[in-house]
């Protein structure tokens, strides 16, 4: 069942949100070739915890950190670890906060020192999929608005959009309905409405869309070993359109 949100409760889900939002403003400072994935990990759990937050990803279903760091051929689910980030990786970073019993869910991607300029590519194009989805997040229109936009943009670029893994719902619970892929047709799936809040978060591969998982049950990688990149934001559908909770 899709819980929708009153005005006030989602004002009410703006600081969770607005922690992520501060979290990636701080960070982005530190991430530079020499740093390791770990260090980035502690800077951001210390810094949700700086501004009152309770971070939710270690322990959520036996996650070992408190962020996801995925780098190169990761699509999602990275463990940090004492891996020193090199010129030319390519970064994401999901952060979860809890704030006030509300969550907020958000996935950025940094170029790490010089990166070649497929990687460029791969990112503005993965960018232009999250706004073109979050630009189709409208009051009466459908899901596949949303989903069929950003793998249109996606394929039209020669790039593939990961099927395994979904965007959510998100409010009092990290989950929440509707769960979906982020392909589709226009005009067909769930009706949007006003006060559903849920995250638009394209995975986009250069290569295949199939991922293979690591030993850890949780590194998920792509198939063929090429580049992936993600953002993420959590949105709510307003009368005025959509509205992004952790916008930086």
């Amino acid at each position: 069942m899709i819980i929708l949100k009153s005005p006030r409760e989602i004002e009410e889900m703006k600081p969770a949100s607005q922690i992520v939002a501060d979290c990636y403003r701080e960070v982005a400072k530190l991430i530079k070739p020499g740093i390791t994935t770990r260090e980035i990990n502690d800077f951001v759990a210390r810094h949700i915890t700086k501004l009152g937050g309770k971070q939710f990803t270690k322990g959520y279903n036996g996650f070992p950190a408190e962020t996801c760091t995925s780098v190169n051929d990761v699509v999602a689910h990275g463990i940090p670890s004492n891996r020193a980030l090199m010129d030319g990786d390519l970064l994401k970073l999901d952060i979860v906060v809890e704030y006030g019993g509300w969550f907020g869910d958000s996935c950025m991607c940094y170029a790490v020192g010089n990166i070649r300029p497929e990687a460029q590519k791969l990112m503005k194009v993965t960018k232009e999929c999250l706004d073109l989805g979050i630009a189709r997040a409208l009051p009466g229109g459908r899901l596949g608005d949303i989903t069929s936009a950003i793998q249109q943009h996606a394929e039209a670029n020669g790039y593939s959009v990961v099927r395994d893994l979904l965007a959510h719902g998100i409010g009092r619970s990290l989950h929440e309905e509707p769960s979906y892929e982020h392909i589709g047709v226009a005009g067909k799936g769930i009706r949007l409405k006003e006060g559903m809040v849920f995250t638009i978060e394209p995975m986009v591969n250069e290569g295949t869309f199939r991922m293979t998982i690591d030993d850890d049950q949780w590194t998920a990688r792509t198939a063929d070993g090429k580049l992936s990149a993600q953002y993420e934001h959590t949105i709510a559908i307003t009368p005025d359109g959509p509205l992004i909770l952790t916008a930086q």
